[in-house]
C-alpha cells in the first residue's frame, strides 16, 4: 500500500485527521516562514492528543544543532526532514541520533541522489523564483523524472500533490510513498479534514508503475 505523510500540521482538527485515516507520518514545521510552523511546545500540545498513530517528522531548514535541540527538548520526533547539503544531513544524522530525511529538489534526473548517508529522502521540484521557501510552494515536480530511479534509500515524493492528482502522480513517478500540505489545504496554511481523507482514498487506491 502506498505510504502518506500530511505535512504542515498546525491545528487540533489536522492532526486529528491524520490519526483518523492512519497517516503513516505527520509533518510539523519548525520555519517561522511557513505559514505553517509551529514552535516546539505547540507540536508537543498536538502530539499529546494521541500517544500512537503516525510518526512524527519536524521539518527544519538549515537548522543549528541548537535549534534541533531546543525542539527535541521540547516534543519527540521520529524524523528531521531537513533542508540541507548531504554532509550536514549526515552530521545532525549523528549528532541526534534520529532518523533522518534530506529534501531534495530536483528538476532534472542528475538532481536526484546516487548515495544515501541518511535514511531516506523527500523528492520535489526546486523551488521558484522567487520563492521564499525551499518546499511547500504548490508546484509539482516533472513525475516523469524520478521513474525507473534506483533509489539508494527509501524516498517520498512531494510537490503540487493533490487529492485529483496524486494518484497520476504515483503511477508517473513510480512513488510508493507521498508527502502533501497545501494540496489539503482550502485556506493557506490550514489543512481541511476532508480533503486529508480525499487525499488518502486517492493516494492509497493508486496503482503504481511498476
Amino acid at each position: 500500500m502506498i505510504r502518506v505523510k500530511i505535512c504542515g500540521i498546525n491545528d487540533a482538527a489536522a492532526f486529528d485527521t491524520a490519526v483518523e485515516i492512519r497517516a503513516d507520518w505527520l509533518g510539523f514545521v519548525f520555519f517561522a516562514r511557513s505559514p505553517r510552523a509551529v514552535t516546539g511546545a505547540q507540536a508537543a500540545a498536538l502530539s499529546a492528543r494521541h500517544a500512537g498513530g503516525p510518526l512524527r517528522v519536524g521539518l527544519f531548514v538549515a537548522p543549528s544543532d541548537a535549534e534541533i535541540a531546543a525542539v527535541l527538548a521540547s516534543v519527540r520526533l521520529d524524523v528531521l526532514q531537513l533542508y540541507v547539503d548531504a554532509p550536514r544531513a549526515v552530521e545532525v544524522r549523528a549528532r541526534f541520533g534520529v532518523t533522518v530525511w534530506r529534501a531534495v529538489g530536483v528538476a532534472s534526473a542528475t538532481d536526484l541522489p546516487t548515495a544515501a548517508g541518511v535514511d531516506g529522502f523527500v523528492i520535489e521540484p526546486k523551488p521558484p523564483a522567487g520563492a521564499t521557501r525551499p518546499g511547500g510552494n504548490a508546484v509539482a515536480l516533472d513525475w516523469t523524472i524520478p521513474a525507473g530511479w534506483h533509489a539508494p534509500a527509501p524516498w517520498l515524493l512531494a510537490g503540487g500533490l493533490t487529492p485529483e492528482n496524486v494518484a497520476e502522480a504515483i503511477r508517473a513517478a513510480g512513488a510508493s510513498a507521498v508527502d502533501v500540505s497545501s494540496g489539503v489545504e482550502l485556506v493557506r496554511g490550514r489543512k481541511d479534514p476532508a480533503l486529508i481523507r480525499a487525499f488518502a482514498r486517492a493516494a492509497r487506491g493508486a496503482i503504481q508503475a511498476f
